[in-house]
């Protein structure tokens, strides 16, 4: 994907970049290769292949909700900042949190927030469901891009979600949706939305899962590392 194919396929959904946020994405992009020599951020490094499949699929987001219309996002496991600091440099007004369980992402993500003078976004060093004891209720919109089971992602992202606010689940494929009704009570959400597409150029599947939050979350959730992996919610 050329910086052309780039800038024409988001204003299909539409998206428009100024010279700015075209500027601060190829930073960004020059930062992350620049560190992946030292440590490993993403086995994507080619130019063309981190504009398709980091930050293009990063804002696909915006085919199940309007980002101009959000004010507060958590990226829940957002390793080298995909999708919330692309969503940051692209929707700047959003207050955008980054959270993953290893500080060494972390310091390449602040370095990036330093390198961009990005405002109202932090970085959050914690396992998710150890934050999401203590942030509770607090988001519009919380993300996550395949960094789990679709269960064991409900249970990390839907306590930090606002009642009537959303959790998008960013999957290669639905498969996972399969007997998930029981999950849904547990919880207080039902599904919303879903999209599947075809990355462009490459034509690999893509699914948006969106959930809504009907009501506040049982305090039991989520339950502690060791549990969650042990049994999963069904």
């Amino acid at each position: 994907m050329t910086i052309n194919d780039f800038i024409e396929e988001l204003s299909k959904i539409g998206i428009e970049l100024d010279d700015k946020k075209l500027s601060n994405l190829e930073r960004y992009f020059e930062l992350l290769v620049e560190w992946n020599l030292k440590m490993n951020l993403t086995g994507i490094t080619k130019k063309e292949d981190v504009y398709l499949k980091h930050f293009y699929d990063s804002l696909t987001l915006m085919k199940v909700i309007d980002l101009n219309k959000v004010e507060t996002l958590c990226d829940i496991g957002t390793g080298a900042g995909f999708p919330g600091l692309v969503i940051k440099i692209v929707f700047p007004e959003i207050k955008v949190t980054l959270v993953d369980s290893l500080n060494k992402r972390i310091n390449f993500l602040n370095e990036v927030i330093k390198e961009l003078k990005l405002e109202n976004i932090e970085t959050i060093s914690a396992r998710i469901e150890e934050y999401g004891v203590k942030n509770r209720e607090i988001y519009d919109i919380v993300v996550a891009r395949a960094v789990a089971s679709l269960p064991v992602l409900l249970e990390y992202a839907i306590p930090l979600v606002k009642v009537d606010g959303y959790f998008i689940a960013m999957k290669s494929s639905k498969d996972e949706l399969n007997d998930l009704k029981d999950i849904y009570k547990k919880l207080n959400i039902e599904l919303d939305k879903i999209v599947t597409f075809l990355l462009p150029f490459e034509n690999s599947n893509r699914a948006l899962m969106k959930f809504k939050k009907i009501s506040i979350t049982n305090k039991v959730f989520p339950r502690k590392y060791v549990e969650i992996k042990k049994k999963p919610l069904r």
